[in-house]
């Protein structure tokens, strides 16, 4: 008789699949299974959402430790620290020199540095961690509303898919603000007003939720007043100690520029740098510290998107208050209504100064996340195909930059057809999100609110 380790030894030899193997494989799977319920329930409680949270945010700290005890920085922290003790020194971003960024934006660069210049990296990861917390109590009304709960694993998904970008910008403190003046639209209308102007205020793409939400609200005149409150206390102190020549330096400085690698209207002269076509190349910008790409028609191309980006602004507006008036004239306009168009009107508008902008950093990408977030909490259903889409938008940029940057560079063929991937997933969103908002004005959606998104939408008004 052939004992069971000697048939099993004797399967492996003879190359054949072992007879233990499936059962094997079979009791991980149910054993995966079983586990995945209390799993998942676990994750919909406040303890569960706050380790999620402690667990993602310490592997960002374990990750970063040896930069952090070297007292040095990674990302764009080494600019903004040269920013810092510059400043110290007495001599400020826009106060005394034309900025590439709003006044705003000097909050949380010169927080970071206020444990000194050493631990500036250890100064920024403080804040992230605070910012992100602030995002995730927003989007869960103080971790009260279960709704929000996948909308805050969302945006914790997406500070890993976005990772190492997502921890080391500016956008990482626009986007809380953000997501918080979203959620507080239909309640705070001030305090909404005024945390999308300060979001604006550090980075200027929030102001497309502003235009949306003014397009569309009813309560228009109470955002406007936050707006305009923060915004003439940040552009007084600006005055006052003699920057008002740079206050709106951050829209004319970089106007000059060629057609950054990543965008996605810089697509045609990557790949004619990948076929080798004549006088096409990818370039570095040292100014800018920055790549480009140069070849025949890219410097037309560049004025051509800086042409189409105001146009498909005032279109998108356009739209958004031919589905407002609809509503209004089949008398249902409601605040959930007007809350689903805000979002799909704020999408739209943020992925055309994506889409038809010269520049492309990867941090753009996360000007979307906190509108799909939100999203997410209002109308799940409708919000979760794209926000699959935009996850797998994130993995590509993230695959872009930096983990394949070098070969892209160089005019390797699958960089760039990752780059192009992203590209085209970019740009299918911004047309989709113009789709949605051209439907909801068309007559053909009388009494049909799910035109706009499928399932009934649930107004965040309990924050």
């Amino acid at each position: 008789m052939t004992s069971a380790p000697t048939a099993r030894r004797a399967s492996d030899a003879s190359g054949t699949t072992p007879a233990w193997l499936p059962s094997a494989w079979g009791r991980v799977t149910r054993r995966a299974q079983a586990l995945r319920v209390p799993i998942g329930r676990f994750a919909m409680t406040p303890r569960g959402l706050l380790a999620g949270f402690a667990v993602v945010h310490g592997l960002y700290l374990l990750v970063l430790l040896p930069t952090i005890l070297a007292g040095q920085t990674q990302g764009d922290l080494p600019l903004y620290r040269l920013w810092a003790e510059q400043a110290k020194l007495g001599y400020w971003p826009v106060i005394d020199m034309p900025w590439v960024y709003p006044a705003g934006a000097l909050a949380p660069i010169m927080a970071a540095i206020a444990a000194g210049p050493y631990n500036y990296q250890l100064g920024w990861f403080v804040l992230m961690v605070a910012a992100n917390l602030f995002a995730i109590l927003a989007l869960t009304g103080g971790l009260r509303r279960r709704s929000g709960y996948r909308a805050a694993w969302y945006w914790l998904a997406v500070q890993v898919l976005l990772a190492p970008v997502s921890m080391l910008r500016l956008e990482g403190f626009a986007a809380p603000l953000a997501i918080a003046g979203l959620v507080l639209l239909l309640r705070r209308p001030v305090i909404a007003g005024a945390l999308i102007a300060a979001a604006t205020w550090i980075k200027v793409w929030p102001a497309a939720i502003a235009a949306a939400a003014v397009t569309v609200a009813s309560q228009r005149l109470r955002i406007i007043v936050g707006g305009v409150a923060v915004s003439v206390v940040i552009a007084l102190t600006v005055v006052v100690f003699g920057g008002g020549s740079n206050l709106f330096s951050f829209a004319t400085i970089q106007g000059d520029r060629s057609l950054q690698l990543e965008a996605p209207v810089a697509t045609p002269w990557v790949w004619a740098t990948v076929l080798g076509l004549p006088g096409s190349e990818i370039r570095q910008n040292y100014v800018l510290a920055t790549r480009e790409v140069a070849g025949p028609g890219a410097h037309l191309a560049g004025d051509v998107v800086g042409l189409l980006m105001p146009i498909s602004f005032a279109i998108i507006v356009l739209l958004l208050w031919r589905a407002r008036r609809l509503a209004v004239r089949q008398g249902r306009l409601t605040s959930a209504l007007e809350q689903r168009l805000i979002l799909v009107a704020s999408f739209a508008l943020t992925a055309a100064l994506i889409v038809f902008n010269k520049v492309g950093s990867p941090q753009y990408i996360l000007w979307l996340a906190p509108i799909v977030a939100v999203g997410l909490v209002v109308d799940p259903r409708a919000w979760r195909r794209a926000a699959g889409w935009l996850a797998g938008v994130c993995f590509a940029t993230t695959l872009v930059f930096p983990v394949l940057y070098m070969p892209l560079i160089d005019g390797d063929p699958f960089a760039a057809g990752v780059l192009l991937a992203r590209n085209v997933m970019v740009v299918g969103l911004f047309v989709w999100s113009v789709v949605v908002l051209w439907r909801a004005g068309s007559e053909t959606v009388r009494e049909r609110d799910a035109a706009l998104l499928p399932a009934p939408a649930v107004a965040i008004a309990g924050v």
